[in-house]
């Protein structure tokens, strides 16, 4: 079956930093042709949500490229695309005080962006900030959020580089409600007015299926309100309850088998949307559920649902 649209995956749980060939090898060899990168796994959330940070992005900006140099060189013999990366998150912590956000904004996210440029990627994923229930508003909770885009969108212009913001959930008490970037209408918006003082497209959008699911998006009205501002996707399923980053078509609601997530109406966005970007998954945890000899097939797997959305996509 010829596919026609690139298909791509996030590296976590799959490159090594000590032989990073030997996976974008078996990206490949399984029928991926692009992929996330996973930057923000060299800064991990539990440990910012806990105020800690560890000291990888102190080295200096030669010496992450000279890190990176084996990633780089890797993905392209292997000839494997790096389409995206995420940006380690969360960029402000709550309560995480002036030291630790001060370190986010002036290295973590500056240097992230430079990783980007170097690894030859267009498009990095940021969160925006969780702040509503401390300020009051979503309003004031955005413009905390575009302070930190205002700081990133002139070196994203001088990169040649776009920033993609995703739709996130919070939490309040034990319910998931929608989080930041969840109304398409805004957004849509708030990209069209950066992009326009900047003169070229530093802001765009990340769909996070997964994301969706739990507060109830609606996904073709969603991607449709978009447009082209939608530039990557972090493909994945869940049971409608938890974050599961799982494989597509995994939970249904009944016995009947209707599926938990909207992928009818997930096809319908990206096809009223002539969407033709990299038709990317987010489903890391898969990995560590299968067993290590699986890797393979669960990732051919995944690669294969790709296959079936670009047809749909063609249908």
């Amino acid at each position: 079956m010829e596919v026609r649209m690139d298909i791509g995956v996030q590296t976590k749980n799959i490159i090594k930093d000590e032989c990073p060939l030997e996976g974008f090898e078996l990206l490949q060899r399984v029928g991926f042709t692009c992929c996330d990168f996973s930057l923000n796994a060299y800064l991990l959330n539990s440990s910012l949500y806990q105020f800690e940070a560890n000291d990888f992005f102190d080295q200096s900006d030669i010496e992450l490229e000279a890190f990176f140099t084996p990633h780089k060189r890797a993905a392209k013999a292997a000839n494997i695309r790096i389409n995206q990366m995420h940006m380690p998150y969360p960029n402000y912590v709550p309560n995480g005080g002036d030291e630790l956000n001060n370190y986010l904004k002036n290295i973590v996210a500056p240097k992230s962006m430079k990783i980007c440029a170097f690894m030859d990627c267009q498009y990095i994923v940021i969160h925006g900030f969780k702040l509503a229930r401390y300020l009051g508003s979503e309003e004031a909770e955005w413009e905390k959020t575009l302070e930190f885009i205002e700081f990133l969108a002139p070196l994203a212009k001088e990169l040649g580089i776009t920033i993609c913001m995703e739709n996130i959930y919070t939490s309040i008490g034990n319910h998931i409600v929608e989080g930041p970037c969840c109304d398409a209408r805004k957004m849509a918006i708030r990209i069209d007015i950066i992009n326009k003082k900047y003169g070229t497209e530093v802001l765009g959008f990340c769909f996070d299926t997964g994301h969706a699911n739990l507060v109830g998006i609606d996904f073709e009205s969603f991607i449709t309100t978009l447009g082209d501002r939608l530039k990557v996707l972090h493909i994945h399923d869940n049971d409608g309850i938890s974050d599961l980053h799982q494989i597509p078509f995994t939970f249904t609601r009944s016995r009947e088998n209707k599926t938990s997530t909207d992928w009818e109406g997930f096809i319908k966005g990206l096809k009223r949307i002539h969407f033709n970007h990299v038709l990317s998954f987010e489903t890391a945890p898969v990995l560590t559920a299968f067993p290590n000899t699986m890797k393979a097939d669960t990732l051919g797997f995944i690669a294969n649902i790709g296959k079936y959305f670009s047809g749909a996509l063609d249908e």
